[in-house]
């Protein structure tokens, strides 16, 4: 379609470099960042709950495998650049630190008078100078449009509501990455509540009064009665992921229609195009709320917290004192970067496992 963001007008890499014989640029971003180090590690490191406790629900690696297996739903049927859109969503979460948002609330702390934290700038740090190139140059040397679409995500403060656009006077962001910021409220909305149900944080009897799950529940019920609770939760999470890509396919082409959305420049020139309509939004911000309240601030899940922040927070102040300590590749970092700064790219980069298997080392008396 016109207004997707073809790979030939794409603006190149900071270095360039020769075109490919059979991939595009795209598929060549996508194919770096899912063989760097910081991907590997999305698997060892929490979503909303950690290890301790259990093995079924996600973590960061499998969250950012759902979000992107929803992101390339929505772009084939709005026939957009599938290659960018995957590339886009097997990044977003590149810069999460160990422990979720808890390890990123102290890493914020940590460096509060060195410019903060934000791991969506963490995560445009990993592309352009912490991961090592195919040509010793700093970073991965991903094209202009992938690192467009993680500067707008660390420049964007998150909300309960991930899905809203910018304010009067800015330029939107291409399709593609509206279209994965759309997939990441998706997908965590659906797998969080699924996660929170498998490790008994929640009954079914809890998501009753939820509008969105009741009706999905409804919708379950009508098209496949007499299911067993197991089966009936898990046709439930589904339906809401199928109601709500569905929704946001339809909103998105009678806004582009409506918008009259003839080519990208115009992408830039609109509001966002791509979200969910107001209807179904309200009872998608009404879950949120209700997962904010009931799951991340369950005792159990702010219980597994305080260990964990607290061996990050006892880390840093260690590490800065002591740079000696920290590992060679960091030390060399310090010496442009600043030693608060490398050291809390060393943090940020740790799986929560490796994180406490390091503190136990440095703390040893």
């Amino acid at each position: 379609m016109p207004y997707a963001m073809h790979s030939c007008d794409s603006l190149g890499r900071k270095y360039p470099e020769a075109a490919h014989p059979y991939r595009g640029p795209y598929q060549r971003d996508r194919d770096r960042i899912l063989h760097c180090a910081a991907f590997r590690r999305l698997s060892q490191k929490t979503q909303v709950f950690t290890g301790t406790m259990g093995d079924y629900h996600r973590t960061r690696l499998t969250h950012t495998l759902e979000v992107s297996s929803i992101a390339r739903t929505i772009a084939r049927a709005l026939r957009l650049n599938e290659d960018l859109v995957e590339a886009l969503a097997l990044a977003h979460d590149l810069g999460h630190p160990p422990f979720g948002h808890s390890g990123e609330e102290v890493l914020n702390e940590c460096l509060h008078d060195f410019g903060g934290f934000n791991h969506n700038a963490q995560g445009l740090r990993i592309c352009e100078l912490l991961e090592n190139s195919y040509r010793q140059l700093p970073g991965l040397n991903l094209s202009h449009e992938v690192l467009e679409g993680q500067q707008v995500r660390a420049a964007k403060h998150r909300t309960p509501n991930k899905t809203g656009g910018g304010g009067a006077g800015r330029r939107s962001p291409l399709l593609e990455v509206q279209v994965v910021d759309v997939a990441d409220s998706i997908a965590y909305d659906a797998h969080d509540a699924d996660d929170a149900l498998e490790l008994g944080l929640l009954g079914a009897a809890d998501l009753s009064n939820v509008p969105l799950w009741r009706e999905a529940c409804d919708r379950v019920e009508q098209r496949s009665p007499g299911l067993g609770d197991r089966h009936r939760c898990r046709a439930i999470v589904h339906e809401m992921i199928d109601w709500q890509v569905s929704d946001v396919i339809e909103n998105t082409i009678y806004l582009l229609a409506e918008n009259k959305i003839a080519n990208v420049e115009a992408v830039r020139r609109s509001a966002p195009n791509v979200s969910t309509a107001r209807k179904l939004l309200e009872k998608k911000i009404n879950l949120e709320q209700f997962l904010f309240d009931k799951v991340y601030r369950h005792p159990r899940v702010l219980a597994e917290r305080e260990p964990a922040q607290r061996a990050l927070r006892e880390m840093f102040t260690l590490l800065v004192k002591e740079p000696e300590k920290l590992p060679a590749k960091f030390r060399r970092l310090a010496e442009g970067e600043g030693v608060p700064r490398a050291t809390g790219d060393y943090l940020a980069g740790m799986t929560d496992r490796f994180a406490m298997d390091e503190h136990q080392r440095l703390t040893r008396r």
